[in-house]
């Protein structure tokens, strides 16, 4: 569902771009509002969510797709958490449709998909673990890493129960906007994917802005 915002970027208090295959991690207040922005269009966000005070609790795609009756993400859809808490709501989603099945690139699917010289490429996983490694005060750790959004990524489900990596149906200043119901932190890999089409074979950046209530 495509919900414009009525929100301007210049009123935010928060802006930062994120330069291709780099990580993002930062707190978000419960009312505030949270905005993902493709820059230059056909890019992938990997992203995971965390109750801010207690990590254990998280954004569950079981949950998410249960309540929601929907695999794909969009404008109204409330984020759950493994808690059955609503984390997140989608306000306002200029891309239409983000997927919450596809998981995030790792050295081992990079390894298994494409070809074992792959192996060492950079990947979400990377991203992740190296923002939580260098930013302890989160209280994030490996255990943590679990099932993600990928905002912008079109992984459509085939009449067999599969999964496809598609161009992406994303655009140039297209944008997610969440309200947060809860103090989330927020983990970002602007993902680095070179062998799929989910970035057009060309990781580019993208904006993170925020809102307060």
């Amino acid at each position: 569902m495509i919900r414009e915002s009525q929100r301007q970027m210049l009123a935010a208090h928060f802006r930062q771009v994120i330069p291709a295959g780099d990580y993002f991690i930062h707190k978000i207040r419960a009312g505030d509002t949270f905005r993902i922005l493709d820059l230059e269009g056909n890019q992938a966000a990997d992203t995971l969510f965390y109750n801010a005070d207690d990590p254990a609790e998280r954004y569950s795609a079981v949950d998410t797709v249960r309540e929601n009756g929907n695999v794909y993400l969009t404008a109204g859809t409330l984020l759950m958490s493994n808690r059955g808490n609503p984390m997140l709501e989608i306000v306002a989603d200029t891309c239409g449709r983000h997927d919450t099945l596809g998981g995030a690139c790792a050295s081992e699917s990079n390894t298994v998909r494409y070809a074992l010289d792959k192996r060492c490429m950079h990947s979400c996983r990377d991203s992740w673990m190296l923002a939580i490694n260098r930013h302890e005060e989160f209280g994030l750790s490996k255990r943590d890493i679990t099932h993600n959004i990928n905002f912008f990524m079109n992984v459509p489900v085939t009449a067999e129960g599969g999964l496809t990596f598609e161009d992406g149906i994303s655009g140039a200043g297209k944008y997610v906007e969440l309200e947060a119901k809860m103090d989330i932190t927020v983990l970002i890999s602007n993902c680095p994917q070179l062998n799929n089409p989910c970035n057009g074979y060309n990781p580019t950046p993208i904006e993170v802005a925020v809102w307060s209530q």
